[in-house]
């Protein structure tokens, strides 16, 4: 708990701990101090069924959604990485093996059904499970029962229900040693040619459901973000003196890990040189020694909910004039997408402003030419310095799901018949350009445009097909293939009219600030300590 001391009668001291809160009251000369226990906050997994329901548009029936068991690897007893199903989680909230949830939509009756608790040599090496009384403390459920009494509440729901679906998101998930046959308690007997299963309507459902984040996965995604942010920051005043990539993914995980964030939220990708050209680079093993910059797009999970941050910076603390032309280009290109961000905005005329800039930039430094920025926007070949796209959902999944779509590489309900011919695909269907997601209030979704000179693209792709190569200036490549790449990713918010950036992560002059203030303090630090410090 913070101390009040120095603090005037008029500011508010807020506990530091998350068990407490302070209320002060005063008379005259007195202060009267009264510690209130905050009330636990739960996940909102109630809602969110309620929510699923009304996306699906359905009066009854039951979801069934089972979460993840735990396996081993083959020829194996050590488990494989554990990661609950996100689909389970966004309407339960519960984060260990084995369980079930199911909802029945006419009763609004959710239920969590979890493992029996553990004996013998189980306890003893494993400690024990969640209690049922646990779980109802914890969660949102209007009841928890033990999984081996699953089975015969499922056979008396269809049986007691006819007519009535079980949705579902997967045929293997469709839940085992169910009754065709029972005798109900009017004693009449009940028999089911086939089980009520479905199977299309589920998915698109939660999908719809999910685009949306309440207040709750906001804080969630916040808190991501802020964890993410004082990593990013100790890597920012360490780089002068890494001698490896290794040593960039060492500490931002290390700093995360320290925070209870012990999941990130993809693979930390950090190249530096000529691997900052590589999309998903994730071996993060080459020296940095003469290499000028680095591209770190590194995001932390918190509660299962995932931040999405990339920073590009200078190992030495200062921009060559190549990088800094390709950082200011790609500052440009993100500063002018986001201020676009508001709802009833189509993210394909967001997508179309990025790829403009993009095209006016690469004009300017004279790397594309012989032809209107109409030709060069047509012809495609700016693909071969911005190949990705602009963004995407951020969720339970950093590829998060939208309406209308599947967990999504960019922001877009619909794929467009490719306008350009591609040098990556001969089948490519354009996710450069695609439209269909149209941004509604409490969408959470990415903004990460980037210019990469990749030697591959370039020269074995772009430059050897007729198509792009009139307009790529190849005799000014090899000055900026020591750039490698520039991406900048923020976790913007939209809001009822307009947007939060939730990603404090420093950038630019601030980053380059943090990097230059630190080189000595950082350089004491190391020669005493080490760098775990």
């Amino acid at each position: 708990m913070g101390s009040i001391e120095g603090k005037g009668l008029g500011d508010r001291p807020s506990s530091r701990s998350s068990a407490c809160s302070i209320d002060l009251e005063e008379f005259e000369d007195l202060v009267s101090v009264n510690l209130k226990r905050k009330r636990k906050e739960k996940y909102p997994a109630k809602s969110h069924a309620q929510l699923v329901a009304q996306k699906l548009q359905v009066k009854s029936g039951l979801v069934y959604l089972p979460g993840l068991r735990e396996e081993s690897y083959e020829d194996s007893d050590m488990p494989v990485h554990w990661r609950q199903r996100r689909y389970f989680y966004y309407m339960s909230g519960i984060n260990f093996p084995g369980s079930v949830v199911t909802y029945d939509i006419n009763r609004d009756s959710l239920y969590a059904w979890i493992p029996p608790p553990n004996t013998g040599s189980l306890v003893i090496f494993n400690g024990q499970v969640p209690s049922i009384k646990e779980v109802k403390a914890e969660y949102d459920f209007d009841d928890v029962r033990y999984i081996t009494t699953l089975a015969d509440y499922l056979t008396k729901f269809v049986h007691y229900n006819p007519g009535d679906k079980i949705y579902q998101l997967h045929h293997y998930q469709t839940p085992k040693n169910m009754a065709r046959e029972a005798i109900l308690i009017d004693g009449r007997r009940s028999y089911l040619r086939e089980f009520p299963f479905e199977f299309t309507k589920l998915k698109p459902a939660m999908n719809a459901a999910r685009a949306i984040k309440d207040s709750y996965e906001i804080r969630m995604i916040r808190k991501a973000n802020a964890i993410s942010a004082e990593a990013h920051i100790n890597v920012l005043k360490g780089i002068r003196y890494f001698d490896n990539e290794a040593e960039i993914e060492a500490i931002f995980m290390a700093t995360c890990v320290s925070e209870q964030a012990k999941e990130q939220s993809y693979g930390i990708i950090a190249g530096s040189g000529p691997n900052a050209s590589i999309l998903h680079y994730v071996a993060n093993n080459e020296p940095l020694k003469g290499r000028q910059l680095v591209c770190l797009d590194a995001g932390a999970e918190w509660k299962c909910y995932a931040s999405d941050v990339t920073r590009t910076f200078p190992i030495s603390g200062q921009f060559s004039s190549e990088a800094k032309e390709i950082y200011d280009l790609v500052a440009e290109m993100q500063e002018t997408c986001i201020t676009m961000i508001k709802p009833g905005v189509d993210f394909g005329t967001i997508v179309i402003n990025a790829v403009k800039v993009a095209i006016e930039g690469l004009v300017k430094l004279c790397l594309l030419q012989n032809g209107s920025s109409e030709e060069l926007l047509l012809s495609g070949a700016w693909r071969a310095f911005f190949p990705h796209g602009l963004g995407h959902h951020v969720g339970l999944e950093v590829h998060d799901v939208g309406d209308g779509s599947d967990r999504l590489d960019l922001l877009s309900g619909q794929k467009s018949v490719n306008p350009w011919i591609s040098a990556y695909s001969k089948e490519d269907l354009d996710t450069i350009m695609s439209t269909g997601t149209t941004l509604l209030p409490n969408m959470v979704i990415t903004i990460e445009p980037g210019i990469y000179f990749s030697r591959y693209a370039l020269e074995d792709l772009f430059l050897k097909d007729t198509r792009y190569a009139k307009f790529i200036n190849k005799d000014l490549l090899d000055r900026y293939y020591p750039v490698g790449g520039v991406r900048i990713e923020d976790d913007i918010l939209v809001t009822e009219d307009g947007y939060e950036n939730l990603t404090t992560a420093p950038k630019g002059d601030e980053a380059l600030k943090i990097i230059n203030e630190y080189k000595e303090t950082i350089a004491e630090e190391k020669q005493k300590k080490g760098w775990f410090w």
